[in-house]
């Protein structure tokens, strides 16, 4: 009950797509923790028809695990959180943009034309998109620092390492840190990154792939891992060396839960954690 002078808060209906994964888990633990949101769906077409609270170990009370996206709508969600795969992921926002519900996406490796369509479909519809290769505030911060560092330095590879069930490589951030980095280097009106020297290749691929601006990246896949990366710098006489590290996927909650809280104030397809975090 509420009297003269108090607010009322409406709770942000929240649907998970990907609920059984890693991410999605936690994602369901993190939304039904928060007194802000009320996690009214989640789907995984591999877990159909499961009481969510056998999936996540925490509440979830009387949702079962729906079979396909479109239990959004029944359910009344009003904002998806999407941490499934690419081609999935980008279908899940064709019809989020279509069906009116607000997206916030953490799947990586979507294609750079999904993304041109996708962005469209959103600028024509009633709900938003927040698009982010990561939701640990630390990576965003260290993708910042690289930028200011830059135009400073005179070489630069990056190294992620992830764990060993990661399907894309290299990952998203890598790809998205060496964009920003060749970007900001160019912004300054710096020289291009030196071309790679290496006459010979012992073994193919030592030298990683080459990504943005030339940018070598080497992609590690191992157990025990979580989410890691190094941007490695050079100049004459000395090296800077950024390093963020996830070490558990709680780390990347935080992060979700302000694009969820944000994205229905954010018009369009917003790209990146940074414009949420007024950078």
């Amino acid at each position: 009950m509420t009297g003269p002078g108090d607010v009322t808060t409406t709770m942000v209906r929240v649907g998970v797509l990907g609920a059984g994964g890693r991410m999605g888990r936690e994602v369901c633990r993190a939304v039904s923790e928060d007194p802000e949101l009320e996690l009214v769906a989640a789907v995984d077409p591999a877990l159909a028809g499961i009481d969510l609270r056998q999936v996540t170990g925490s509440d979830g009370a009387g949702i079962q695990v729906a079979g396909d996206v479109s239990d959004l709508e029944r359910a009344g969600a009003e904002v998806a959180v999407d941490f499934t795969v690419a081609e999935v992921a980008a279908e899940n926002m064709r019809w989020c943009a279509a069906h009116g519900v607000h997206c916030v996406v953490g799947t990586t490796g979507i294609s750079g034309a999904d993304v041109t369509e996708i962005e469209a479909l959103f600028a024509s519809s009633p709900a938003n998109c927040v698009l982010a290769a990561n939701f640990a505030i630390s990576a965003v911060l260290m993708m910042r620092f690289a930028e200011l560092a830059a135009p400073f330095m005179d070489g630069v590879e990056i190294i992620e390492l992830h764990h060993d069930d990661k399907l894309d490589a290299p990952s998203g951030t890598a790809l998205k840190t060496a964009e920003r980095v060749d970007s900001a280097r160019h912004a300054a009106g710096g020289a291009p990154w030196p071309a790679d020297r290496t006459a010979s290749a012992v073994v193919s691929g030592a030298r990683g792939g080459a990504g943005p601006g030339g940018i070598r990246i080497h992609s590690v896949r191992l157990p025990g891992l979580v989410a890691h990366q190094e941007i490695i710098f050079g100049a004459l006489g000395q090296s800077l060396i950024l390093r963020q590290d996830s070490y558990d996927r709680s780390s990347y909650m935080p992060g979700v839960l302000l694009a969820v809280k944000a994205v229905g104030d954010r018009p369009g397809l917003t790209v990146g954690l940074d414009a949420l975090l007024d950078f």
